[in-house]
């Protein structure tokens, strides 16, 4: 089990340590194997999201590493595209993302207030392409007109150019114009980069804690308005964006040949913080 101290809205202390309950755990135990990932299983949706043809197992690796902040006696596991990961016709991407079994998009992880936590780290032996934009995590509407939040690295289409693409970008809902910017940080090879993000799906706010490696979570932005509503699935893995935004970029765009790219993702789970509990340390 992980130790959990109660964090109050104003972030002005903590109070005494508290287990804080769990809405979804995506933590994977070494015995699952990446067959597991085929067939119903407690952690992640096997039909979704890969491209035709393809199974998560061709898809998933288990990467021989020490597991993130929040995997006790759990395993990171990688995410991968190739050439073939066209999911549903979409030719102008290339995608495959883990989704939480039992996030059907109406589920209660998106109602009340809720903290989703997740840890991710590059595979240097498949690195990204960072001529294109990438959404590495990010809550889609269950009516799929918005992304809530999105976390991308790149070069993001329409976005600062100024800004390395070689950065982690959290982003609020992008129905906004322009999407606002909650919190960035360099992205980092050797180390898992740990997030937090508290959802207030009944005050439409977003408050974002993060650490680096084995360090305690630590607030890093105050309690954000950020239209969360809508309720909708969340997605864990790879959406690469073509280089260009011209018309429909789900069908039209540039991708080039031989992609053999991954995310490695570790630490995965909500938490419910109704009461505004929330986990910063193992």
């Amino acid at each position: 089990m992980y130790q959990s101290l109660l964090v109050v809205p104003s972030l002005v202390g903590l109070a005494a340590a508290q287990i804080c309950g769990l809405q979804f755990d995506g933590r994977i135990p070494a015995t699952l194997g990446v067959a597991g990932f085929d067939v119903p299983n407690q952690f992640f949706s096997e039909s979704n999201v890969f491209g035709a043809g393809l199974s998560f197992s061709q898809l998933i690796q288990l990467p021989a590493i020490s597991g993130s902040l929040f995997d006790i006696n759990t395993v990171p596991i990688e995410v991968t595209i190739s050439d073939d990961s066209v999911f549903n016709g979409q030719t102008g991407f290339r995608r495959a993302e883990l989704l939480p079994a039992s996030n059907s998009g109406t589920d209660p992880s998106t109602t009340g207030i809720k903290t989703l936590h997740f840890s991710l780290a590059k595979d240097d032996t498949r690195p990204l392409n960072l001529s294109h934009e990438y959404q590495l995590v990010f809550l889609e509407s269950n009516d799929f007109s918005t992304n809530q939040f999105v976390l991308k690295t790149g070069t993001i289409l329409g976005g600062d150019a100024t800004v390395n693409p070689d950065t982690l970008q959290l982003f609020g809902n992008v129905n906004q114009n322009p999407p606002q910017l909650l919190f960035s940080v360099p992205f980092l090879s050797g180390v898992f980069h740990n997030f937090a993000v508290t959802l207030d799906f009944d005050a439409l706010t977003t408050q974002v804690f993060f650490s680096a490696g084995t360090d305690p979570l630590e607030a890093v932005t105050q309690v954000i308005p950020n239209d969360v509503g809508g309720q909708g699935q969340f997605h864990f893995g790879l959406l690469k964006k073509p280089t260009d935004g011209v018309g429909d970029i789900t069908r039209n765009g540039f991708q080039e040949d031989g992609i053999d790219e991954g995310i490695i993702y570790g630490g995965i789970f909500q938490e419910d913080s109704s009461t505004g509990c929330i986990s910063l340390d193992p």
